[in-house]
């Protein structure tokens, strides 16, 4: 009997991406109220072992797409097997991570499928034989329930919601391999290098956040180097706050974010930027320092289980979001706080 729920395991060069195994976690619960198993879906080159792992992660089955095609991830030659793969075998949901290539794969193979898509879910439930999902909308404003009358439902999950299932060694079985051929007549992109970013706590799945924002840039007694015009020492003076943002995150092991304001003005690269047009979070801890808190960071991170807030002005909208909040100069703060914490780490 062919499971009804599918999974693709989103990865980079064979390392599987977190938010997968949270999927595989989604999928389970849901087949508990839909029946059958769990199927992950691995497309790559070289990748059986990460369908060893998917294995490991609770799937009952892996549809193992093993290609030379696929060695670099591009749409075309990945919809293309996802939508053959779905056309033949007719699952009633496939679940994605939240992602870029998430994302992306499951609006190309909706189109292929003439099929919708649900995207960035928070909570899953069965009503009718129909998934029921529950996703941010207005910016994070509001909670809708949507569900898709086409099958299959196609369903992108946010990163760090849903829980991922132990991983058992012992469990174990064998992928079935599927028909790849014809998917070089589909690529139509070339992936021509990648440009590695900074080292570092992934953003998505960090469980600790500190994140900055033009507050850092407001430090009047550093002296910035001779020669600097004005716009040179702000970020100048940015960069500095960074750096001490650094050093908090590095005590606690946490991802080091960052508001678009920040961004835009030059204090940090984008990899760095959290909210509407940057990286969807959901830590159990979010330190915001000099960040106001416009709606479109919000959007961002207000699904963070704890919310800490550092800002001088008593009345910035982070605060109504914030579970503690500490009004003052973040510059006298800051290397309290991390001081406080190395103690209580003993680091």
């Amino acid at each position: 009997m062919t499971n009804k729920i599918w999974v693709y395991i989103d990865h980079f060069k064979g390392k599987a991406i977190p938010a997968s195994w949270e999927a595989i976690g989604a999928g389970k619960s849901l087949a508990e109220k839909l029946g059958g198993g769990v199927t992950a879906l691995v497309f790559g080159q070289n990748v059986e072992d990460l369908a060893r792992q998917a294995f490991a992660s609770g799937a009952d089955d892996v549809l193992l797409g093993d290609d030379p095609v696929l060695a670099d991830y591009r749409p075309e030659p990945y919809a293309a097997l996802l939508a053959r793969l779905s056309r033949a075998s007719q699952p009633e949901v496939i679940l994605f991570p939240t992602t870029v290539r998430g994302r992306e794969l499951a609006a190309m193979s909706a189109v292929d499928l003439k099929t919708g898509v649900m995207p960035d879910a928070v909570a899953l439930d069965v009503v009718d034989g129909a998934v029921i999902v529950t996703r941010p909308v207005y910016a994070g404003k509001l909670l809708s329930q949507a569900r898709c009358s086409a099958r299959p439902q196609l369903i992108t999950l946010r990163g760090r919601v849903f829980q991922a299932p132990a991983v058992d060694t012992g469990q174990t079985g064998s992928p079935t391999r599927v028909d790849t051929s014809g998917l070089a007549d589909t690529v139509q992109s070339e992936v021509v290098e990648y440009i590695h970013g900074e080292e570092g706590v992934s953003l998505t799945d960090a469980a600790v956040i500190v994140s900055g924002g033009r507050g850092l840039a407001n430090n009047p007694s550093l002296t910035p180097p001779a020669g600097m015009d004005e716009k040179q020492a702000e970020v100048w003076r940015a960069q500095q706050g960074f750096q001490q943002l650094g050093e908090l995150a590095s005590v606690l092991g946490a991802a080091v974010g960052a508001s678009r304001a920040a961004v835009d003005a030059g204090y940090i690269p984008y990899e760095h930027q959290v909210g509407q047009t940057g990286k969807v979070v959901s830590p159990d801890l979010y330190i915001a320092v000099g960040i106001s808190g416009a709606i479109q960071h919000l959007a961002g991170m207000r699904s963070s289980k704890t919310i800490v807030a550092i800002n001088k002005d008593p009345d910035a909208p982070i605060f109504k979001l914030a579970r503690f909040g500490l009004v003052g100069d973040l510059n006298e703060i800051l290397p309290q706080l991390t001081q406080a914490f190395r103690q209580k780490l003993g680091k």
